[in-house]
């Protein structure tokens, strides 16, 4: 079987993909893959070719993410046909071939984010804090309704996310299943959540909460302008993006002393390794601890001083 024919069999196939991954998977088959590997039999793909098609891909410019993106969905492809039998053994074995290098990015302190959410419209105030204080993705947001808020409760469910497929906006699950989650909103945010509600939601329990003056949904590129003019306005810098909310507020969970259980909850991620980083990275957390355990040494050196200074006491008497 020709490697364009099973992968996109493979990609229509799989269970629980998001919609923008199921776009972007197609993308990179169509742009990347195909060209030199599609008319191939899966059997006729070997190492040396593996290895030939990404040096190529390298050479022609292609950035390094979007390299390591086809390289794992190749080697995922391929770990299936090994499944069915259609191949004895994968031949992505370049190691390190599938990691991203990831750049560094910033974080915001609560009075940047503070006074971000006041420099934007008002209308989208409140969509700058609850993305900050629960680390929900920007297609998530979006997708909120009514019924996904209990203000009582002081939570948010996620449910569904939005994405932009072909310029159109489509509602589907979250990333993942680990991505349905409750999230806890912190008090001092709960009254501007109120308000937005009564301000600007949509009426109804499947109203949406975040939508534009017009009714329609809020696009990335039309949001784009108004997410600069208040970045300018708040001091921060033209290279903070939305999604360094997302990882503003995984970086204040982490050093809240949040465990690494607790932590994937709140993020929804199934796997370790994203929140692992964040709590190997937060040094601020790291000292809290030592601080804490600095305290119990130093009241059990407070009593072991008082206890002797009793023994003294009492055998001088």
């Amino acid at each position: 079987m020709p490697l364009r024919e099973y992968a996109s069999k493979w990609i229509v196939e799989r269970a629980g993909l998001a919609p923008r991954t199921v776009e972007l998977y197609q993308s990179l088959l169509r742009l990347h893959l195909a060209p030199r590997l599609g008319d191939l039999d899966l059997v006729a793909i070997t190492p040396g070719l593996v290895r030939s098609w990404r040096n190529d891909l390298l050479d022609r410019g292609v950035g390094r993410p979007t390299v390591a993106k086809c390289y794992r969905l190749l080697r995922a492809v391929l770990n299936t046909a090994v499944d069915d039998e259609l191949v004895r053994r994968n031949p992505c074995r370049i190691k390190g071939a599938g990691s991203e290098p990831a750049a560094e990015r910033p974080v915001a302190t609560a009075e940047q984010v503070l006074a971000l959410a006041a420099a934007m419209p008002e209308r989208w105030s409140t969509f700058v804090l609850l993305g900050a204080s629960t680390s929900l993705r920007w297609g998530e947001l979006l997708a909120l309704t009514r019924s996904d808020v209990d203000l009582e409760e002081g939570t948010v469910q996620v449910r569904r996310s939005a994405s932009e497929i072909d310029g159109q906006v489509v509602m589907g699950p979250p990333k993942s299943e680990a991505g349905k989650r409750t999230v806890a909103v912190p008090a001092s945010v709960l009254p501007a959540l109120r308000v937005h509600l009564d301000s600007f939601a949509e009426a109804g329990p499947r109203g949406r909460v975040f939508v534009g003056a017009k009714g329609a949904t809020m696009r990335r590129g039309n949001f784009q302008p108004i997410w600069a003019k208040a970045l300018k306005k708040a001091g921060l810098p033209r290279g903070f993006h939305f999604h360094d909310l997302r990882h503003t507020g995984n970086t204040w969970a982490a050093g809240s002393g949040a465990n690494l259980r607790e932590l994937m909850d709140r993020m929804g991620h199934s796997s370790m390794r994203a929140a692992v980083i964040y709590l190997h990275a937060n040094r601020g957390a790291s000292k809290a601890i030592a601080a804490g355990i600095d305290r119990q040494l130093a009241e059990a050196a407070e009593k072991q001083g008082a206890k002797a200074a009793e023994d003294d006491d009492s055998s001088g008497t």
